[in-house]
């Protein structure tokens, strides 16, 4: 359910939200930056267009004791894109946040792991889509924008869309991936998707319009870790093409 906001909080809310969209923001970013929002109207009973260096110190700091620096991060730069944007006035509490530099290793999956995970894997689409992501070094909403017009089986490639910083890029494509995509496509047969939605199951699917569900495939992840005793978290893989096709057999969709 819509959550009640005072008019003139709503009337900028909704200000916020067309300005990120014309500002060609990701759906991730203005959902993060939008939080913000509410979570400063919350905080200061809907009256935040005149906050003070003071006021926004101790909110932020409030706010460390419970959250992580990516999250203040996320919601400074959402509350100064509304200062900006919205309320044309300048940010009143410059240089206020520095989280400190900590530099992690993304954790590496080797081969042997994903197969163990692919073998793992009982649902088609989440196979193919998990061995996909693998092999060709991709984020998982990058995997899931997927198209089958971004395939270049002649100069074997594929484009990927919208990628971090809104710019596309091209990946190589392994042969192996190649042949894989194309025998699961014959399966779905949806003329735009590579990976369809499963909530109409495999007769629906070649009309399906949009792509797997991320939250379902997440959990599914999460789920064949576990039970492969992996305890990894797999939000991005490294790039290997090694892994033999072989690791991916026919299965219930």
């Amino acid at each position: 359910m819509k959550p009640q906001f005072p008019q003139d909080f709503e009337n900028n809310y909704q200000i916020h939200l067309n300005r990120l969209k014309l500002n060609g923001m990701q759906p991730k970013t203005i959902d993060a930056y939008s939080r913000a929002i509410r979570r400063a109207g919350d905080y200061f009973d809907y009256q935040i267009n005149a906050l003070t260096e003071a006021q926004l110190t101790e909110y932020f700091a409030d706010l460390l004791a419970s959250h992580s620096w990516s999250t203040l991060k996320h919601d400074l730069y959402g509350l100064k894109f509304y200062y900006e944007k919205v309320l044309h006035q300048r940010w009143p509490a410059p240089d206020l946040i520095k989280p400190p530099r900590v530099q992690r290793l993304p954790d590496i999956v080797t081969v042997e792991q994903m197969q163990r995970i692919i073998a793992a894997t009982k649902v088609l689409s989440y196979r193919v889509f998990f061995y996909t992501l693998y092999s060709l070094g991709l984020r998982l909403g990058e995997g899931l924008r997927l198209e089958v017009g971004d395939i270049d089986a002649d100069r074997q490639r594929v484009q990927i869309r919208d990628a971090k910083g809104n710019k596309d890029r091209f990946v190589p494509l392994p042969t192996a991936t190649l042949l894989t995509l194309r025998r699961h496509w014959a399966v779905h047969r949806n003329p735009v998707l590579l990976f369809p939605n499963r909530h109409g199951g495999l007769k629906r699917a070649h009309r399906a319009t949009t792509p797997l569900d991320r939250s379902g495939v997440q959990k599914a992840l999460c789920a064949v870790t576990q039970s492969c005793g992996l305890k990894k978290e797999l939000a991005r893989t490294a790039y290997v093409t090694a892994m033999p096709p072989t690791s991916l057999k026919p299965a219930s969709a």
